[in-house]
Parts: C-alpha cells; sequence; structure tokens
C-alpha cells in the first residue's frame, strides 16, 4: 500500500486519534524533517460547495490567527493545507495523554497538581484572549499533560472557524455540551467569559473524575447546564474557589481570568505534575494545603494576631477591616453564600444571610463577596484557634489592596469568620465543616447601597 501524502509534504505515519471533527494523524514534515500532528476536518454531511469555500477561508484565517499565538500552554498550529477537498491543520506533535485520558486511567487528579495544571491553562487562555483569539473548545480532551509537567491546549482556531453560522444550520451542534457556557448555549454567543467557564468545568473533571453536568443524553446536560444546581467539589482551597467562580452562570458574577490566577496565587508555587511518569490516582492527599502550613502553626500557637495580622495590616494601607463571626452562637447567625456575589444584606450584627439574598451585581446591592479564605480542612483535628479573628481580617485587608477590588472608594470591609460552634460543627455530609473566612464590601456609611460590582476585571 503506497503512503499516504498529504499536500505533497506530510507523510502520514500513523492513526493518532478520531472524534466529531475527524481524524489526527502522526505525519513526517519532509520540508523541516519533523513530526507533526495533523488534524484532517470533516464537515457535516450534505454541505453545498458554496457553504464549504466559506469555512476553508474562515478556516484559512482563524488558523493564521491562532497560530501567531506564542505560549509554552498552547499547541503550535505550524500550517493549513487542502487536498483532494479536505482541509487538514498541522500542528506541533505532542506526545502526551490528554487529561482526559489520564484521569479516566488514573483517577481524579488531587488539588495540588489541579491546581498547577489549573495555573498553566489560565496562563494560556490570557495570552489567547489577549491576541483576540477565543477557543470555543476548552475541554479535557483538549489539554495536553506531557513530560516534566508541561500543560497544553491544543485545538485553537478550529472550534471558532467550525462554528460559522451556515455550519450550524445543519443541525450539528459543534463543541461539548457539558463544557460549553449557558450563554454559548442560549444565544451561540462566544467570549473569553466562554472559555473561563469552561476551564471550571475542565477542572471540575480534573478533581471529580466527571464533569459537573455530565447527564445520560445531550438534552439532558444541555438542560443541567441551563438551569441545574451547581455542583459542589471535594477542593475546598483556592482552587475550589476557583472552580466555583468560573463556573457561575451569569458571566457578569464569573471570575475573570485575573482574580482566577490571583486566587491560585495564594495557594504559593508548587511544581507541576509529571504525569508522563506518575499515576496520579496514588498522589498522596494533603491534609492540610501547602499555602496554609506556616499560617497554621503561627495560628495554633496563637501569634498570627502578632505577627500576620499587625504586618499585613500596616503594609497594606490600614483598610477599616471590622470582624464579625458567623453560624451557631455568631453575629450573624446563618450565612449560607458560598462565593463571589452580590447580597441584599448587609454584614452587620443580628442579621442573617441565606443563599436567598444574593442579587446580580448589576442591581443594587447591600454588600459584595470578594474573597474567600479557606483556614482549616475538616481533617485537621485542630482547637478553635485564638487568633483566628485577627488572621481573617489580615487575610481580607489583603485581598483588598492585592488589586481585586478596582473601586474602594466609600467602603468597608467586613471579614465574616465562624464561630467556635460554626468551626467544630459536623455538617452530617461527611464532606467539610464550614472554616472558610469570607470578605465582604459594604458602603463605609452603613446605608447607602452600592452599584455595579467593584471587582477587577481583565
Amino acid at each position: 500500500m503506497p503512503t499516504r501524502v498529504i499536500g505533497g509534504r506530510y507523510v502520514v505515519l500513523a492513526e493518532l486519534g478520531r472524534g466529531g471533527m475527524g481524524i489526527v494523524w502522526r505525519a513526517e514534515d519532509r520540508v523541516m524533517g519533523r513530526h507533526v500532528a495533523v488534524k484532517e476536518l470533516h464537515l457535516p454531511a450534505g454541505l453545498p460547495a458554496q457553504e464549504r469555500q466559506l469555512f476553508r477561508e474562515r478556516l484559512l484565517r482563524e488558523a493564521r490567527t491562532a497560530g501567531r499565538l506564542n505560549d509554552p500552554g498552547i499547541v503550535t498550529v505550524y500550517d493549513v493545507v487542502t487536498d483532494e477537498g479536505v482541509d487538514h491543520i498541522v500542528m506541533e506533535l505532542i506526545e502526551a495523554r490528554t487529561l482526559a485520558q489520564v484521569v479516566a486511567e488514573s483517577g481524579p487528579l488531587d488539588e495540588r497538581d489541579a491546581t498547577a495544571i489549573a495555573r498553566q491553562l489560565l496562563a494560556a487562555l490570557r495570552v489567547a484572549h489577549e491576541g483576540g483569539v477565543v477557543h470555543r473548545d476548552v475541554k479535557p480532551s483538549n489539554v495536553m499533560l506531557a513530560a516534566g509537567g508541561r500543560v497544553k491546549l491544543t485545538d485553537f482556531g478550529i472550534a471558532q472557524a467550525a462554528e460559522d453560522p451556515r455550519l450550524t444550520t445543519t443541525g450539528s451542534l459543534i463543541g461539548s455540551p457539558g463544557f460549553m457556557s449557558p450563554e454559548r448555549l442560549e444565544s451561540g454567543s462566544a467570549s473569553p467569559a466562554g472559555d473561563l467557564w469552561a476551564l471550571g468545568a475542565t477542572l471540575f473533571h480534573a478533581v471529580q473524575g466527571h464533569g459537573p453536568f455530565d447527564r445520560e443524553t445531550t438534552a439532558a446536560t444541555i438542560s443541567a447546564v441551563l438551569h441545574g444546581d451547581l455542583p459542589t467539589t471535594r477542593t475546598r482551597g483556592p482552587l475550589g474557589s476557583v472552580i466555583t467562580g468560573l463556573l457561575q452562570r451569569s458571566p457578569q458574577a464569573r471570575l475573570s481570568g485575573m482574580q482566577a490566577e490571583a486566587l491560585l496565587a495564594s495557594s504559593g508555587e508548587a511544581p507541576a505534575p509529571d504525569v508522563a511518569t506518575t499515576p496520579l490516582a496514588s498522589a498522596p492527599r494533603r491534609s492540610v494545603r501547602p499555602w496554609l502550613i506556616g499560617i497554621a502553626v503561627a495560628l495554633v500557637a496563637g501569634l498570627v494576631g502578632g505577627l500576620v495580622g499587625g504586618f499585613a495590616l500596616a503594609g497594606l494601607g490600614d483598610p477599616d477591616v471590622r470582624t464579625l463571626t458567623y453560624g451557631e452562637g455568631g453575629d450573624i447567625g446563618v450565612y449560607d453564600v458560598s462565593f463571589l456575589y452580590c447580597l441584599q444584606v448587609r454584614p452587620d450584627p443580628g442579621q442573617q444571610i441565606a443563599s436567598s439574598a444574593t442579587v446580580s451585581c448589576d442591581s443594587p446591592h447591600a454588600a459584595e463577596v470578594f474573597g474567600v479564605v479557606e483556614t482549616f480542612a475538616s481533617s485537621d483535628a485542630v482547637p478553635y484557634p485564638d487568633g483566628l479573628a485577627e488572621f481573617a481580617a489580615a487575610a481580607c485587608a489583603m485581598r483588598f489592596d492585592s488589586g481585586l477590588v478596582a473601586d474602594r472608594e466609600g467602603v468597608v470591609v467586613t471579614a465574616l469568620l465562624p464561630s467556635q460552634a460554626e468551626f467544630g460543627r459536623d455538617s452530617g455530609s461527611g464532606s467539610f465543616q464550614d472554616r472558610d473566612v469570607y470578605c465582604l464590601l459594604s458602603s463605609a456609611d452603613g446605608a447607602s447601597q452600592l452599584t455595579g460590582s467593584r471587582l477587577a476585571t481583565s
């Protein structure tokens, strides 16, 4: 059987995989003398010749744009070739398994490994978005986990070119519904915020072993994305906050890439996982997050008030931070808001703040949650820390002055920390106890409403 040569240049060596958009071949570039990956694109059957030509023109334009992206986390696009009427995209060959394969073969990733992957993907998307490229198909099978802890996001330019309205009239859905943002499913609009939602779903898959809205049928999956409750993850540190923040249904309430990167930066630097040589399923779990080890020691010793709190507040402009407790016996008896929302209720003593108190940040509101800080995991058998209030004030002050809050005029910062009873409460779920610290903004005069989110946007 004669060897197949694509475009008179790329000698096909083997099949690497296939999916809804076509087949990926391993090939040798006879001009450059290197191995490459060639994606052979298959369009829905029955497209008229004119629509095929329009698609080809758009594919070339988008692939050229993607080819200009320069980031270690982005698979490089080398060339676009049409051979016997079939379009091919020639890309950098990565000898690696995908995130989907790693999870399927080795189980969910631990928090440390998933955080290292999240950082690289956020950096790659930042470069793409700043370059005017929206990926549109971020999902576990498009994330390559290579040797040395390298993470690569592939298929830039393909989903964007394929999502021409002329193609969607065929009845085909381009993309994976469980990793498509609600606004994209509803209106077809694609944006950087949609990529970030898909990243949140991808990271959820990484730590849970399945997508957040996986259902038995496509229709049920779409319904879950649009209307289902946001599932919780077993991850309670900064990564858990990032996943929850990226999966907010409203793009306005969703974390920006910059905010997500800032949250993950608080977890400290950790080496990226080398999944080429390490079975991730056997990676050890950590009962205390690395970024909390030093703080935990200081808290238990009762030193955080003088060391962490005093230093942070003095060095960060001494924002007006008050501390209140929540939960049984606390200043606020009920606090049931888990992440970055705007609230109809001020965080004042005697108030109860249920999940129903959330409101769009575009509407006038009494308060805005701008930070969530984990203290101790449920598996940490520690007494109620004497310095928890000082730590809460220092942590919220640090976030207030870190750039997360863009507009700091006329607001006061409230740090909500668990009461002693709440800190030791068994939730009954066996998963976690509520030990988080919440940082809230409200008007300094105690009465005025806030309008619009005060958080920085990317």
